[in-house]
């Protein structure tokens, strides 16, 4: 029964998001489209964070990666000249060979996934392997976040610096500004974030996703029964960068910009944020935390201009000493009382039933 009410609401949710285009304008359906990215994101960071304990504060660096391989390559595609126009204004003459690499629109798609993947990968091993977690792995997720903006606005001629890149017209010669378009990229990120949550509820359901728990829970009761913690920990740590990477790249596609501030610490910060307000040990809960999140941050936006910051803030520190286990919790607490009223009721019932017999 739980089984068949948990795919039950999986089924309504992405029900909504295919009916969504047919009752929003194409402005909100921009909006949502980019929302449904940052519940990519979220997906990732349930698995590491509410299943296997790790609390990441620099994923925006693997969302701006990317971000980044899909932006070169649509902004070579934008240039008719062959070289970028941030590139020219440098004085620049010639295209540098990493960008060489990016006019291929396959090779970009496949470094978006792979780099974010392999950066994850190698932190993940240095870190995991010398056996360094909690606050501290945090922490130098946070440096990692740091060092990495720093050198994406260092280098201007390569990069665009703090301007970041934008420019884009087409992709695959296809108009971005098209409705056509725009509608087509939101089902293909309806799409890709189904497998994805797809294939994180097969990792979870799965051997696999016990021992991710078994991580969470005692990581050195693990460790003496003969596993190595450390190699299932890096695998998911990368494998949640990737999943950072394709928002990245489908971001660009909808909003039709990167920058280095958009992987700072202070967008790394929210993407936890919405974990926690959705839930962090629910994959369904930890996507619609993200969209709810960011759909409460467009409206108090533009309803309360001047105070929807405070209004935001006060929304966090609710849930977050209210609802530990974020709006997932809630629902199974709704869920539990009910079934609980409903066992007290039959209970009752037959008490009743026996006395009259």
């Amino acid at each position: 029964m739980k089984k068949y009410s948990q795919g039950a609401y999986y089924g309504v949710f992405f029900l909504i998001l295919l009916i969504a285009p047919l009752l929003l304008t194409d402005f909100r359906m921009g909006l949502l489209a980019k929302f449904l990215c940052f519940a990519i994101i979220a997906v990732g960071l349930s698995l590491i964070w509410g299943f296997t304990g790790i609390l990441s504060l620099g994923h925006g660096v693997f969302f701006g990666l990317g971000a980044y391989c899909m932006a070169m390559y649509l902004k070579l595609e934008a240039s008719p000249s062959g070289l970028p126009d941030f590139m020219e204004w440098n004085g620049i003459t010639e295209l540098p060979f990493i960008w060489t690499l990016f006019k291929n629109p396959f090779f970009a798609i496949a470094a978006a996934v792979l780099l974010p993947f392999c950066v994850a990968w190698i932190i993940g091993y240095f870190t995991f392997k010398n056996r360094i977690k909690g606050v501290f792995f945090s922490l130098i997720s946070q440096a990692v976040v740091v060092v990495t903006v720093t050198l994406f606005i260092g280098s201007q001629h390569i990069t665009g610096g703090t301007s970041g890149l934008t420019n884009f017209f087409t992709v695959f010669q296809v108009p971005l500004a098209d409705p056509g378009t725009k509608q087509i990229l939101y089902f293909i990120t309806v799409a890709l974030l189904a497998v994805i949550m797809g294939v994180s509820l097969l990792l979870t359901k799965s051997r696999f996703g016990r021992l991710l728990i078994a991580i969470r829970d005692g990581e050195n009761r693990l460790r003496f029964l003969g596993y190595n913690p450390a190699i299932f920990k890096v695998f998911i740590y990368a494998l949640s960068a990737a999943f950072a990477g394709i928002a990245g790249a489908l971001f660009v596609l909808q909003v039709g910009i990167i920058s280095p501030e958009m992987m700072g610490i202070i967008p790394s910060i929210e993407m936890v944020l919405w974990v926690a307000i959705g839930g962090r040990y629910s994959i369904l809960g930890a996507a619609i935390g993200a969209i709810l999140t960011n759909g409460a941050k467009s409206f108090l936006s533009e309803t309360y201009p001047d105070f929807w910051t405070i209004f935001l803030g006060g929304l966090f520190l609710l849930v977050v000493l209210y609802l530990p286990n974020g709006l997932a919790g809630l629902v199974e607490q709704i869920k539990a009382r009910f079934s609980s009223n409903k066992e007290k009721k039959e209970v009752k019932q037959r008490e009743a039933d026996s006395l009259v017999s």
